[in-house]
C-alpha cells in the first residue's frame, strides 16, 4: 500500500495546485532537488555506519512494497511448528534434526514458502531448536535466549529506522538552505526585470516547499511504516518464542501451538476451529 499512499499525496498536492491555476513546470526545479536530497543523503552517510545506511534503504523499500504477516502467514507458521513438534515427539530429536540443519532442503519447510522466505524467522526457529537438542536448557534459559535475540535484532533495525527519521526531520531545514541559495542567486538578477526576478524567487521558494513536502508527505511516513514493520516482525518472532518455550516445558505439540496462537493479535489470530483444521492437515502431511 505504500505506493498507493505516495500516489494519493502526489495527486492531492499537485492536483490541487493545478486546479488552483498553477503550472507544474514551475515546480520542477532540478537544482533545488539536487541541493536538498544531496545534502540529506550526505548527512545520513556522515551520521551512520554504512551498514546502517544500507539497511535503512533496504527496509524503506521493503516498507513501501511489502506488508506484515496476516492470518494466512500465521496459520502457515503454526502448521509448520506443529508438524516439526509432532515429528520431534513421535520420532525423537534425530528425526527433526535433518530438517532444522538444512531447512532449504527440507520437504517440510518447502511446504511453507512464506515462512522459508523470512530468513530471520527461519534462523530464529532452527537455531533455537538446534541448541535445545544439543544442550540441557531449562524453559527459562530458552525464554531468556529468545528475548535477547529479539532485543538485539530490534536494536539494529531501529537504528536504521532512526536514520531515515532523522533524514525526514532534516528536510525542512535543507529546503530553507536551498531557498536561501536561490535568493542569493536572485540578487545577481536584479537588473534583468521583474519577470526574471519573479521566476527566480519562485524557484527559490520551491526549495522550502519540497523540503516540507518530502519530510511530512514521504520520508516521515516511511520511517513510521518501518517502525510498524519492526513491531510486526517482532510479534511474529514472539509467536515462535511462545511455541518453543512451551515445547521446552514439555507441552504436547497441540498445546505449544495453542500458546503460540494466543500470542497473535486478535485481528490476525486464526480461530480455534481454523487451527484445529490446520493441525489436522499438518498431521496428514506428516
Amino acid at each position: 500500500m505504500g505506493f498507493v499512499g505516495i500516489l494519493i499525496v502526489l495527486v492531492g498536492v499537485f492536483g490541487g495546485f493545478v486546479l488552483a491555476g498553477g503550472h507544474l513546470h514551475v515546480v520542477w526545479q532540478p537544482f533545488e532537488v539536487m541541493i536538498i536530497f544531496g545534502a540529506a543523503i550526505g548527512g545520513m552517510i556522515i551520521a551512520n555506519p554504512i551498514g546502517t545506511v544500507k539497511r535503512a534503504f533496504s527496509m524503506a523499500i521493503k516498507g513501501l512494497l511489502g506488508k506484515g504477516p496476516g492470518k494466512k502467514e500465521y496459520v502457515e507458521l503454526l502448521q509448520l511448528m506443529f508438524q516439526l513438534f509432532q515429528i520431534f515427539r513421535k520420532d525423537g530429536p534425530q528425526a527433526v534434526e535433518k530438517h532444522i540443519e538444512e531447512p532449504n532442503s527440507s520437504e517440510i519447510f518447502k511446504s511453507y514458502p512464506a515462512f522459508l522466505k523470512n530468513h530471520h524467522a527461519v534462523d530464529f526457529l532452527c537455531d533455537t531448536m538446534k541448541i535445545t537438542l544439543s544442550a540441557d536448557l531449562s524453559q527459562y534459559d530458552v525464554d531468556d535466549l529468545l528475548d535477547q535475540d529479539i532485543k538485539v535484532a530490534h536494536e539494529e533495525e531501529h537504528a536504521a529506522q532512526h536514520a531515515i527519521a532523522s533524514v525526514g526531520d532534516s528536510f525542512p531545514g535543507l529546503g530553507i538552505v536551498a531557498a536561501v541559495l536561490g535568493i542569493v542567486h536572485t540578487m545577481a538578477l536584479l537588473d534583468q526585470g521583474t519577470q526574471v526576478i519573479g521566476n527566480s524567487v519562485a524557484a527559490a521558494l520551491i526549495g522550502t516547499f519540497l523540503g516540507v513536502l518530502a519530510a511530512y508527505g514521504f520520508v516521515g511516513p516511511v520511517a513510521t511504516k518501518m517502525g510498524n514493520d519492526i513491531a510486526a516482525e517482532g510479534r511474529y518472532l514472539m509467536v515462535i518464542k511462545a511455541a518453543l518455550v512451551s515445547l521446552q516445558r514439555g507441552a504436547p505439540p497441540l498445546v505449544c501451538v495453542e500458546f503460540a496462537r494466543r500470542t497473535i493479535f486478535p485481528s490476525e489470530r486464526p480461530t480455534f476451529e481454523e487451527m484445529d483444521a490446520a493441525t489436522k492437515d499438518a498431521k496428514k502431511a506428516a
